[in-house]
């Protein structure tokens, strides 16, 4: 039996080579404008995946008030952050898609056509759904899906982060991780063939294996109605060989180099991440009881997917609601199986950044 809990989808992270520039664009495109965390240090923690060096790095963790997971943006400092040298394909190994929901899909199309030029159509997924796919000034590839929740009406047309899409060689290889330890445990389709919705994508002539995930209980926790429900959607390449996004450049560099979830006891997870044999590789808490960022604490761990995919485990000790007050809540003292005060979050508003 499983004794932690899965309260969302956190952020998914983004490696650029402007962090500053790369925010505005996100939060002028996708209202990613509430600082949740800033910070321009060294990452000394993440060791097996930069070179066995630490790194300095500046860093935000950016929000959308109407709901769904943020996004963790980050650039190398004194490092150059080394892109990509191909061009990815549907199903190459790792995170090739972010979804993003919107609660009127048509609307929201028409808005970011008339200032942005690298959108797809509006077209139809596998559920027979509307969507469609943009790409931002680097290349990563977004899917916008249809979500009718709101969490706070600020009276856009976007939310935040509701899942991804991850290649794999084998889903079936896949699932202890997704299924099992992650607990999206309700399979809402599976697919083969090629597919309409992807036509306009780099590989979408190819064959492929499509398999959605959801889950089959309500996330609970401080943070769930923030984040809103979500989904993961494994792909696996079947009549090419994919190639890793991620082989032989740092964690960090230019792309999508995680997807974090928000928990609750970690050392339980940890237990259970072993049993199933995918154990921790980071764990910022491995010889004391917090990790200290100033205004925000918590406890932040890494596990990998069979193909190499980063999965970021985050326990939240301590988060800043109005950063210029130096106002937090600390979550330890509380029920942490019940969600914050609407309230709280509304107070975060004061923490929206306005780029000139």
């Amino acid at each position: 039996m499983r004794n932690y809990n899965i309260s969302g989808i956190q952020q998914v992270g983004i490696g650029t080579e402007n962090m500053v520039e790369s925010w505005k664009w996100y939060a002028d495109m996708f209202q990613m404008n509430v600082r949740i965390l800033e910070d321009d240090t060294v990452a000394e923690l993440m060791l097996p995946y930069t070179g066995n060096q630490p790194q300095k790095r500046h860093a935000c963790i950016a929000a959308n008030l109407q709901g769904g997971g943020g996004f963790e943006i980050w650039q190398y400092s004194e490092r150059k952050p080394q892109p990509i040298a191909f061009d990815i394909q549907i199903g190459d190994l790792g995170i090739f898609a972010a979804k993003i929901k919107s609660h009127n899909i048509t609307a929201y199309h028409e808005e970011l056509s008339e200032k942005y030029k690298n959108i797809g159509p509006i077209v139809t997924d596998p559920r027979g759904l509307p969507t469609f796919y943009i790409h931002d000034p680097a290349g990563n590839c977004f899917q916008v899906v249809e979500d009718n929740y709101i969490f706070l009406d600020e009276n856009r047309y976007s939310g935040g982060i509701v899942g991804a899409m991850i290649g794999v060689t084998d889903i079936e290889r896949a699932l202890p991780v997704y299924q099992d330890i992650l607990g999206y445990d309700t399979i809402i389709y599976d697919k083969n063939g090629t597919f309409s919705d992807w036509r306009d994508l780099r590989g979408g002539d190819s064959q492929y294996r499509r398999v959605l995930l959801g889950r089959s209980k309500p996330h609970t926790g401080p943070f769930s109605e923030l984040y809103g429900t979500g989904t993961i959607e494994l792909v696996q390449s079947l009549d090419r060989t994919p190639r890793k996004i991620y082989e032989g450049r740092f964690w960090g560099d230019p792309g999508f180099i995680q997807i974090c979830f928000d928990v609750i006891n970690m050392r339980e997870i940890e237990k259970y991440c072993k049993e199933k044999g995918f154990p921790f590789t980071v764990d910022s808490c491995a010889n004391k009881s917090q990790f200290d960022m100033g205004q925000a604490a918590g406890h932040f761990t890494y596990i990998e997917d069979p193909d190499g995919t980063l999965i970021e485990l985050v326990e939240t000790h301590k988060i800043p609601i109005i950063s210029k007050l130096n106002l937090c809540i600390n979550l330890m003292k509380r029920d942490r199986t019940k969600p914050l005060p609407t309230m709280l979050f509304r107070l975060m508003k004061f923490n929206k950044v306005k780029f000139k």
